[in-house]
């Protein structure tokens, strides 16, 4: 099974941070990083610019219309993701609760949709990428 780890935290901002913390936490984040890797748990991941950079996009009416920032206030801000490929909920669990924002924010677990070759294929297909 395939999971998406979406990592919730608080807005921080780096420059209150010494030097040595920021080095702490990269650590910290590296190791947990590497460990994934070593384990074969992790396709992707990435993590993201400040929510102050976030452009938010709807189409209404027709109209493209865009907002500076998230379109939730809310204190905790999407900060990264990891895609996971895991055997089962449980394994997922056990990987969000070893993340280091598990102790300062929140890990939101979301199964990924396994659409299917033929339907890779029709999109493919449909791009004009894709032959059989």
């Amino acid at each position: 099974m395939r999971y998406l780890l979406l990592i919730y935290g608080p807005n921080v901002d780096p420059s209150q941070a010494t030097p040595e913390q920021l080095a702490a936490s990269m650590n910290e984040w590296s190791d947990y990083t590497a460990d994934l890797l070593r384990r074969g748990v992790m396709d992707a991941g990435e993590a993201l610019e400040g929510s102050e950079t976030a452009t938010t996009v709807r189409l209404r009416d027709g109209e493209v219309l865009t907002t500076d920032g998230p379109f939730a206030e809310t204190a905790e801000v999407l900060g990264g993701y990891y895609v996971l490929r895991v055997k089962d909920l449980d394994e997922a669990i056990a990987i969000a609760a070893a993340c280091p924002a598990s102790r300062t924010g929140s890990i939101e677990l979301r199964p990924i949709q396994e659409l299917g070759a033929e339907y890779q294929q029709a999109i493919l297909e449909r791009a004009g990428l894709g032959g059989t």
